[in-house]
């Protein structure tokens, strides 16, 4: 029989709820919160529209991830505590890599981009999320902790917890945590970093809880008080329409890969970084980057020159 554990993420949406009023109140009074009606409301409706969506395939992958688990474990590791604390690490792990893959993949962008798609950066930032994950190959990444031996249940479990760590670093009334936690641990400051559409800042600071995983792969990137974070995507939708935030980057591929005139185009229209075209016509976030570093070394260069250009001064006559 299938391990039997609660689901995390459900008992936490009263407090969710409670949060986000503390901060909508906290944000009222001393102006460190931005919040704006349209734009809540629409995470709060893409929340819901994700926790139903999430709700209709669930017994799937329940049942795909039980009998990989069943038929094809090396091992099995039981429910011990200590278990409970090597998966909730592992699948930390396994979620830095679905999402820098969201981020890398255009396929997996589709379903994650909703998240980014706000302009503000609140607690309800946090529970913007996507109604199509399950059609990405994001499931894959979680395969290998089945194959070792970790039971499905206790995997979904400390994902739930994993999720509602994330919850609270969705803010700007928080500014730094102290200097031993933000080494370690994923906090508002790092994931700042992440939601910016900043040339400086884009596809950076990953992780899920432990931002240690960013720092050993190369794509942490800290928070620069003289350069404050911006929101969203690098070309917002200008909407509000919750269908058309759920969609649109899917309908974008489609018709990308509807026009493509090779098979080879129509496999990197899915494939390849989100902004990709065979000719450049778009520009991906590595393609942004490099311009926003050409420019900033173009700028340095100058103030070296001037710097170094001797001033010549007439002499009295």
């Amino acid at each position: 029989m299938p391990l039997e554990l609660a689901k995390p993420t459900e008992l936490a949406v009263p407090a969710f709820v409670f949060f986000v009023l503390v901060e909508m109140i906290y944000g009222w009074k001393t102006g460190r919160a931005k919040f704006e009606g349209k734009d809540a409301f629409t995470s709060l409706i893409m929340g819901l529209g994700s926790t139903v969506s999430g709700t209709l395939t669930a017994g799937l992958f329940f049942v795909l991830s039980y009998w990989i688990w069943d038929n094809f474990r090396v091992f099995d590791l039981g429910a011990g505590l200590w278990v409970f604390a090597l998966a909730f690490v592992l699948d930390d792990f396994a979620y830095y890599w679905i999402h820098r893959f969201g981020h890398r993949m255009r396929w997996m962008w589709a379903a994650h981009v909703i998240h980014h798609s706000s302009q503000h950066y609140n607690l309800t930032t946090a529970l913007r999320q996507t109604w199509t994950g399950q059609f990405t190959p994001g499931f894959l990444f979680k395969v290998p902790l089945f194959l070792m031996g970790i039971e499905p249940a206790i995997v979904f479990f400390v994902a739930g917890l994993n999720l509602i760590y994330q919850f609270w670093i969705h803010t700007e009334a928080i500014d730094r945590m102290p200097r031993w936690f933000e080494a370690v641990m994923n906090t508002p400051s790092h994931h700042r970093v992440h939601h910016a559409n900043n040339p400086k800042y884009l596809d950076a600071n990953y992780a899920g809880v432990f931002i240690i995983w960013d720092k050993m792969f190369g794509t942490y990137i800290p928070e620069d008080r003289n350069e404050p974070c911006r929101y969203g995507l690098v070309r917002d939708l200008g909407t509000f329409n919750p269908l058309r935030v759920a969609t649109h980057e899917w309908v974008g591929i489609f018709k990308d890969m509807w026009h493509a005139k090779s098979w080879k185009h129509k496999a990197l229209f899915l494939l390849a970084p989100p902004g990709w075209t065979p000719d450049g016509s778009r520009k991906t976030s590595d393609m942004i980057r490099a311009e926003w570093l050409a420019r900033q070394s173009a700028v340095k260069s100058q103030g070296n020159e001037a710097a170094e250009t001797p001033v010549v001064t007439q002499p009295a006559e």
